[in-house]
């Protein structure tokens, strides 16, 4: 192995790691949203009404993924914390096949570990329903194709819109708020419907820990799935090339992007 693929190996292990992290610190947050604001607190208490539970949850994760984006870990990493992101980062053009793997597996695991630390840091509640590990149980009326073409859907619409954001330097900056807002929202509005995922490592976590596996498949598979329909759309629709993988929009020190050239980052680099 030549000493450039030994750094190059190096770096992508260093960038997965940071996936690692900062998808266990997402599910540690989504867990300890769930225990205070559905559980038994003062919250819950005080706003026993599901819908504004639910709203009250969005907000706090659309803050919290957001913040993850744009901090210096999310800035090295790409900041994606999501399998179906990294798939499409891959398919624009801006991330090589083999940072796709590590990605996903270190996201995953992340994913474990994140609601295991809050099962540790919180006790028992977070076992007991409401709080379940802070699965996501679908209304008992949605059935397994409806779930999927939701989160297919909705995960489409996502890659779409970062997609197009990231082909122009003014506003992926914006990236990170607009990831924020429109997770916020699939949890806000389909709460109480399909749950809202849209993440296959959200589901992952909290289902295998809880034993709640019934239709994991479906919010495993779908988003990829939608991922890959985002960014056939972005294709036909904006012929621009996405410029980097990083969501936050910056290069790793922070600097915005001026690059008005619409070439992508080199595959290697932009991964490592």
């Amino acid at each position: 192995m030549s000493m450039k693929s030994q750094l190059q190996l190096g770096t992508l292990i260093r960038h997965s790691m940071l996936e690692l992290i900062l998808t266990c610190v997402l599910l540690f947050g989504v867990t300890t949203f769930v225990r205070f604001v559905v559980g038994p607190s003062p919250i819950s208490r005080a706003l026993p009404q599901i819908h504004v539970q639910l709203f009250l949850i969005g907000a706090l994760v659309a803050v919290l993924l957001s913040l993850l984006i744009i901090s210096r870990p999310g800035k090295i990493s790409g900041g994606h914390m999501n399998p179906a992101v990294s798939l499409a980062m891959w398919r624009f053009g801006v991330f090589p096949a083999v940072g796709i793997g590590p990605y996903i597996v270190a996201q995953l695991l992340g994913s474990l570990l994140g609601v295991l630390a809050a099962r540790v840091v919180w006790g028992p509640v977070v076992v007991r329903p409401p709080v379940l590990y802070a699965v996501i149980q679908p209304a008992p009326v949605w059935s397994a194709a409806a779930l999927f073409a939701a989160e297919l859907i909705g995960m489409g619409l996502i890659v779409f819109l970062v997609g197009y954001f990231l082909s122009n330097p003014r506003l992926a900056p914006n990236v990170p708020w607009l990831v924020g807002i429109l997770i916020g929202l699939g949890i806000a509005l389909l709460g109480t419907q399909s749950g809202g995922s849209l993440n296959p490592a959200r589901q992952f976590g909290p289902a295998v820990v809880s034993a709640h596996t019934a239709k994991l498949w479906v919010y495993l598979v779908a988003p990829m799935l939608g991922a890959e329909l985002g960014a056939q759309l972005l294709r036909a629709f904006r012929k621009r090339q996405v410029l980097t993988h990083r969501l936050c929009g910056t290069h790793p020190d922070g600097a915005r992007l001026d690059d008005l050239s619409g070439e992508s980052c080199p595959p290697i680099e932009a991964a490592a």
